[in-house]
């Protein structure tokens, strides 16, 4: 018979009231029995919304709660591996929200102590969890492009009026996010890229604050060389006249096209064809990616998004950074 697991989350702000927070109630095997937040009354007015148990204002109760077997880290980067770290040593299951970390050296250290306490680590990169993203992957398995020589991806976007105004956003703050945007959104293309072609084994990249409108990074452009020949360019800048989001993937008989973040359909281009595909994404976005943690846990079946493969895409952007 198989063990209900039962999860904490840390952190119970935004990106757990509707693409994380609800996946963990619904996933069989799986229920959330307590969340914490710093603010007590947001903690309990998140509790009482969403049907659960207990609320803390402190991390530790919740990580040392006997009644929690597996912590959801879902705080800014900043403070994730703080309560990671206090998660492996309480011998319990951990996801935490990506990006990983604030560094590569802090995801090596996390990832070695999990793997030191043979403890599960997963990391929210749910692309590699979404059908639509699977779709891309069984296209390029079954040669529908040729051979894959190259992928590039553009995205921009307009500064925001949070950019423009004095309210703090952690999001460009330098101390948190030294790149900015690129450290909270690229992550999930690059992590992407590698699930789709295997990891990267050289990297390098330019990075400029072109508008001084925060202390982080504005733009950035990287290049890089997957193990299995696969070469990759990327240009990611945050203050130009409109959003723009294209991923082009050129093989030696075709090509294919989608969007990372907008529900776009995915573009199969061959020599005596154009195929468009369309795969709608979950309401709750995380569903499939915290489905699979069930089916790591309970069966066989190795969730595509650990501690490893996150800690590997935390190297990638650190090269295209300049930071390792």
């Amino acid at each position: 018979m198989k063990q209900t697991i039962k999860w904490g989350i840390i952190g119970c702000g935004n990106v757990t009231e509707v693409k994380s927070g609800p996946a963990y109630k619904m996933t069989e095997g799986f229920e959330l029995v307590a969340v914490m937040r710093r603010n007590l009354e947001l903690a309990k007015d998140y509790a009482e919304r969403h049907n659960v148990a207990r609320y803390y204002n402190n991390a530790d109760q919740l990580i040392q709660d006997s009644e929690v077997d597996a912590v959801y880290i879902a705080t800014p980067p900043d403070s994730h591996y703080y309560y990671a770290m206090k998660v492996a040593e309480a011998g319990k299951i951990c996801c935490i929200e990506k990006p990983m970390a604030r560094s590569y050296t802090e995801c090596k250290e996390i990832q070695d102590a999990f793997n030191n306490l043979n403890q599960p680590l997963f990391v929210a990169y749910y692309r590699r969890s979404l059908p639509r993203f699977n779709k891309v992957k069984s296209l390029l398995e079954e040669n529908t492009i040729g051979n894959v020589r190259h992928v590039s991806w553009y995205l921009s976007r307009t500064p925001s009026d949070l950019d423009e105004s004095d309210i703090y956003n952690w999001r460009t703050d330098a101390k948190i996010a030294p790149a900015g945007y690129f450290d909270d959104l690229a992550c999930h293309g690059l992590d992407l890229f590698t699930y789709l072609f295997g990891n990267v084994k050289t990297a390098k990249g330019i990075a400029n604050n072109q508008q001084n409108l925060y202390s982080a990074k504005d733009c950035i452009s990287g290049s890089w060389e997957h193990e299995s020949g696969v070469l990759g360019t990327g240009l990611w800048s945050f203050g130009t006249y409109k959003r723009e989001d294209k991923v082009r993937i050129i093989g030696s008989e075709g090509e294919l096209s989608f969007s990372v973040f907008g529900e776009v359909p995915v573009k199969l281009i061959t020599r005596n064809n154009t195929e468009v595909i369309t795969i709608e994404n979950p309401t709750h976005i995380q569903q499939y990616h915290v489905e699979n943690m069930a089916k790591h846990l309970n069966t066989e079946f190795q969730h595509p998004s650990t501690g490893e493969t996150a800690t590997h895409t935390a190297w990638v952007m650190g090269k295209i950074l300049g930071q390792i």
